[in-house]
């Protein structure tokens, strides 16, 4: 039904559009045409997008139910908090690490599998990951880092094989930070197969006469790979790693479905969701959505 109203609704408009640009006179026609027809697109963008921009800015300025004016508290309270500190520097190490070890693996299996027997099957394995969900993927990942206590069987996948070989079980979460370490492997599995699929595309790419001159040249494949490949890519190899960024800048599915943020796992996006609906802080929940819009704004 939606698809339906929708697309009946464009429909509309366009013929309404398209009516009145043609009852102008030819120079009016040129002048407004862009405006009619990319109007109604910029309308809903800006109801949509715009305005709670602007809402959100403005309920960062008041306290926690919007009734008093407070001016940049809530954003000091941002940058100064314990939690909110822990949040940021856990946020630039998915930055860092998610974004590139997605990137590094997916490159490097790309290379190791370009034109083999199993790459089909190989890239589809590997990229299947990525149909499903973050929480999905928590879930999946949570059975895997389950910790029992002693004397309880352990259903954990890890836990488990430690126990069976005589070791003792880990309570994963718990080990700081390496507990976060262990939630941005969740990311780097679920990633790695787009940074794969658009790098082996991006191989595909390469001319073979480069890289038979380069072969002739006696060039070894280490050679080829880092003097013709990377530099033929490299705007592939730039662009994977832009994209995995803005996921990880907004991270929080996974660590809302892992830990909720518990032992010092917090994130800048499940800081924002406490603060709005468990604290019911709308000021310093608001406040901390400005600076992860901020933040994303660049890289877009």
């Amino acid at each position: 039904m939606s698809v339906i109203s929708g697309g009946g609704g464009i429909s509309i408009l366009y013929l309404v559009a398209n009516g009145l640009v043609n009852r102008l006179s030819s120079t009016w026609r040129s002048r407004l045409q862009p405006f009619i027809f990319v109007g109604p697109a910029l309308a809903v963008l800006s109801w949509y997008l715009l305005l709670p921009t602007l809402r959100t800015l403005y309920l960062s300025f008041f306290n926690a139910n919007s009734a008093k004016f407070t001016g940049i508290e809530n954003y000091i309270f941002a940058f100064t908090d314990r939690v909110m500190l822990t949040a940021f520097r856990n946020n630039l190490l998915w930055l860092i690490i998610g974004t590139g070890g997605a990137t590094i693996f997916g490159l490097v299996i790309a290379l190791l599998a370009d034109r083999s027997r199993f790459e089909k099957i190989a890239e589809s394995f590997i990229f299947l990951p990525m149909a499903i969900s973050f929480i999905g993927a928590g879930v999946i990942w949570k059975f895997v880092y389950a910790f029992k206590p002693a004397g309880v069987e352990q259903i954990g996948l890890l836990n488990a094989v430690i126990v069976a070989l005589g070791g003792e079980h880990v309570g994963w979460f718990t080990i700081r930070p390496w507990n976060t370490f262990f939630l941005i492997v969740i990311l780097i599995w679920m990633w790695t197969g787009y940074s794969m699929v658009l790098h082996s595309a991006a191989i595909k790419g390469v001319p073979k006469e480069l890289i038979e001159a380069g072969r002739i040249d006696g060039a070894g494949e280490i050679r080829i790979v880092l003097s013709i490949v990377i530099p033929y890519i490299s705007g592939t190899i730039v662009t994977v790693p832009t994209t995995i960024l803005i996921v990880t800048l907004k991270i929080f599915d996974i660590v809302f479905s892992m830990t909720n943020g518990l032992y010092g796992t917090e994130v800048i996006a499940s800081q924002q969701y406490k603060q709005i609906f468990k604290f019911l802080h709308y000021g310093r929940g608001s406040a901390i959505a400005m600076i992860l819009f901020i933040a994303v704004i660049p890289v877009i």
